[in-house]
């Protein structure tokens, strides 16, 4: 493997350009879509071309995606790489890998793929390698982890640490509570990894609920350790693991920060020690394979996180070394674009049939939307298209019984990622034989449907011919890996994120930043404030005056 050397002056990228749709190519595809890709079925494209369900795959990472099942011609997939070049993917691709500012409202870099770059890779930016610190944080969450794996890390009463409470919100919560579930298999099994994030009391009671509090560690993960969820989460542990044991300073035992404020962690009573930082160019959402991937490692080890590192890492190398015919996240974040743009398909179904991915969904949720749910271009002008989809699912087999009724015979097109793999983790062959029997079965149906004319001849009454008949052409790609490993969740979390990025970049949006978020986290601060004091002047709209007064009267406090 040839290290990553890079040097360079990081500058924020140019990014005043020609209106997307005004681009040759995004006319090309829309005289395409009216006049052909709109009247093709899927049962015509494969029935003209035999070798169409090998042809129109490709492969990188350890993953194996098939994209045949997707409302394309040649002639589409020429015209959406086209679209990719006239937007500068490439070059866009390249400016994030080297450190340039990308995120361009904030004139911050992008690195979260520095996170899983080799030890021995060099990355300059603004004349300081970025490469050594993230190994020496990685060395830091190693040494550490294994001290609590093996109980040399004992709790202020001198027993070993068998809970870990990860307090967080957002991609502090998403990333890891996901990969904790998703390598569950591979978890110690003394070790019980919990998550808090939510400030409904009775997530915090639940994650509580039969721990002893003198063999529970808490990690607080909150970059600025200022965020009102977290800190009020963490504020809570810390009153009852003190109520508990009796000692305030039992907090530097069983208390853990991942933060770059360290002096508002140590003022909360973290030891020094116990702090682990991270960068600015980590976005939340991109940072589980940063210090906030610290309880993954207590649970898997840090040979199980090194190897998720490594997967991601591959699919990285593929994203930027790869021709954009045959690059995996290329090639699915264009299908979105296709059907998001050209078909109106407004979300994304995404179908693991694995009960370890169940939350792999709602990781992906915040990923591309808080990524691409954007209503401004980089150079701030009104976007005048569709941006991101709104992404949704469930594990596959479960879904079957519920929503993919919509999926196959409702009035929206929904295109579906499929995701399998070829070993089970469990001995269970035939239950494993079933799933993924299930899983193609499902996308066969999807894309071929069964006509009128098969139903009639089934022996179905002509009352229910309408009923039972399936129109197919519902779009979808799977893929598939040999196995469920750290390696190859780190390789489709990978996937996901370039995907992600490569629709940002054809949009013409900053996928790496979320004022979105903000208005209502600063009017929340406002609200609270008033609740906690009934004089404070109520001088919002009437019904938000409406809602808090009502608050206000029927509060525990105001009844008793």
């Amino acid at each position: 493997m040839t290290p990553l050397r890079t040097s360079f002056s990081p500058a924020i990228i140019p990014f005043t350009q020609i209106d997307l749709t005004q681009k040759t190519a995004w006319k090309l595809l829309e005289q395409h879509y009216r006049q052909q890709a709109r009247h093709v079925h899927l049962r015509d494209l494969f029935a003209q071309d035999a070798g169409r369900g090998t042809r129109l795959s490709a492969e990188g990472a350890g993953i194996y995606l098939d994209y045949s099942k997707n409302l394309v011609t040649d002639q589409t997939l020429r015209l959406l790489m086209r679209l990719a070049r006239e937007c500068g993917l490439r070059q866009r691709i390249e400016a994030m890998f080297s450190g340039d500012r990308i995120n361009a409202t904030e004139q911050r870099a992008v690195l979260h793929t520095a996170l899983r770059a080799p030890a021995n890779s060099s990355l300059r930016v603004d004349g300081k390698d970025v490469i050594a610190p993230v190994q020496k944080v990685l060395q830091r969450m190693g040494k550490f982890s294994a001290q609590i794996r093996t109980g040399e890390w004992p709790g202020f009463t001198g027993k070993p640490i068998r809970h870990v409470i990860n307090i967080g919100i957002g991609g502090s919560d998403l990333g890891p509570m996901m990969a904790v579930e998703a390598l569950r298999h591979y978890a110690d099994a003394e070790l019980d990894v919990r998550f808090v994030s939510d400030v409904d009391g009775a997530d915090f009671e639940q994650a509580i609920h039969g721990l002893a509090a003198d063999q529970t560690l808490f990690i607080v993960c909150s970059k600025t350790f200022t965020t009102m969820e977290t800190l009020s989460n963490a504020r809570l542990a810390r009153d009852w693991l003190v109520q508990a044991l009796g000692d305030e300073r039992a907090v530097a035992r069983h208390f853990s920060a991942v933060t770059t404020n360290t002096a508002a962690a140590g003022k909360f009573g973290i030891a020094r020690d116990n702090m682990f930082g991270f960068w600015d160019w980590v976005g939340g959402r991109y940072s589980l394979t940063s210090a906030i991937g610290l309880s993954l490692m207590i649970a898997i080890g840090e040979d199980g996180f090194r190897d998720l590192l490594a997967g991601s890492h591959a699919m990285d190398r593929h994203f930027r070394e790869t021709p954009l015919e045959q690059n995996l996240p290329v090639l699915m974040g264009m299908l979105t674009v296709w059907y998001n743009n050209f078909f109106q398909a407004h979300s994304q179904v995404v179908l693991p049939y694995s009960r370890s991915l169940k939350k792999f969904p709602a990781y992906l949720q915040q990923l591309a939307m808080e990524s691409n749910g954007k209503q401004t271009t980089l150079d701030g002008a009104p976007v005048s298209y569709q941006t991101s989809p709104v992404y949704w699912g469930d594990s596959g087999i479960n879904g079957q019984h519920s929503f993919y009724q919509l999926l196959h015979q409702g009035t929206r097109m929904v295109p579906c990622d499929f995701i399998g793999f070829c070993e089970p983790l469990t001995r269970t062959p035939e239950q494993h034989q079933l799933l993924m029997a299930s899983m193609c079965a499902q996308a066969e149906a999807l894309a071929f449907g069964k006509s009128a004319q098969e139903v009639r001849a089934a022996g179905t009454p002509e009352e229910l011919v309408s009923h039972r008949s399936f129109e197919g052409n519902r779009p979808s790609n799977t893929l598939l890996m040999q196995r469920l490993t750290p390696h190859a969740l780190g390789a489709m979390i990978a996937l996901y994120e370039h995907s992600v990025f490569t629709q940002g970049v054809i949009w013409n949006v900053d996928s790496f930043d979320q004022w979105g978020v903000e208005l209502g986290k600063a009017l929340a601060k406002r609200t609270s404030a008033e609740l906690a004091d009934s004089s404070l002047p109520l001088t919002h709209d009437s019904s938000t005056n409406a809602l808090l007064k009502r608050l206000r009267r029927q509060s525990p406090a105001a009844r008793s």
